[in-house]
């Protein structure tokens, strides 16, 4: 086991830690509604003895889509730094990722697509947090646009290549984990974008909440590779980088290297 199995917990850790402080900060600065309010008016006029706690008169502008609660500062400033960090780490894991399977002699068009659509969602990252919604709608629409859309692709393929690189019962156990997390973010990005084109209060809270539910999942799924990162070494980075015909192979779920070059199930070259 190497310290390289804290990137992915640390991923996870920090990125869900950050955005609920991001929402209780944007709560509390009144900048939106709490999850739990699902009525909502058509203007409201205000009202000082509300002053320091949550709204309780609200508007569609203060439907609090995780956007929305990072638009203003000082909660904007924390949410640009999660996204910013999040969106390294997020590339970091990928690149990893991409050099483990190349160890274990498992190059394949779906993991090369795989690394693509990981930095492709860290890309949108990068944009979604730096781009406010309320001040760049269209910069920031076009992050969201990349990134949850690529984020689901990348979960999904990268089920498959659980699924089919599995070689004990814990392996497979994992695998179907992560069918379930990738079923569960499928159905929540879904169900948020036909909710959120609706003018209705009701279906843009929905939209919230599932945009909450997807983004949690998804930092979750990757939680998860702290699984395969116990096998992970400084040669793995440089697998990735300069990838060599002739490597020696690292089971999945430990540190253990076997000195065979063609490790992996023949299903999975074969994908």
């Amino acid at each position: 086991m190497t310290a390289w199995i804290l990137l992915p917990v640390s991923l996870s850790a920090f990125s869900i830690t950050g955005l609920w402080t991001v929402y209780a900060m944007a709560v509390m600065n009144r900048h939106v509604c709490p999850v739990e309010n699902w009525s909502y008016n058509e203007s409201c006029s205000p009202d000082p003895a509300e002053e320091g706690g949550p709204k309780t008169c609200c508007t569609l502008d203060d439907v609090p889509l995780i956007s929305k609660c990072g638009t203003y500062p000082p909660e904007s400033c924390l949410f640009s730094l999660i996204g910013n960090v999040g969106a390294f780490m997020v590339a970091l894991i990928c690149l990893l990722l991409y050099g483990q399977f190349l160890e274990q002699s498992r190059h394949s068009w779906i993991n090369t697509t795989t690394l693509i659509t990981g930095c492709t969602n860290a890309a949108g990252l990068v944009v979604v947090g730096n781009f406010q919604v309320d001040h760049a709608k269209s910069l920031h629409y076009i992050g969201a646009g990349v990134a949850f859309p690529a984020g689901l692709l990348f979960v999904c393929l990268h089920c498959v290549l659980s699924y089919h690189g599995a070689s004990a019962p814990q392996d497979l156990a994992m695998a179907y984990l992560r069918i379930v997390l990738a079923a569960i973010a499928f159905v929540t990005l879904v169900l948020s974008g036909v909710f959120f084109i609706h003018e209705s209060s009701q279906l843009q809270h929905g939209a919230a909440l599932c945009e909450w539910v997807f983004v949690i999942d998804i930092l979750v799924f990757y939680g998860t590779f702290c699984y395969e990162f116990g096998a992970v070494s400084s040669e793995t980075l440089v697998a990735a980088l300069q990838p060599a015909p002739g490597r020696a192979c690292k089971s999945s779920g430990n540190s253990s290297t076997s000195t065979h070059l063609n490790c992996a199930p023949e299903s999975v070259a074969m994908i």
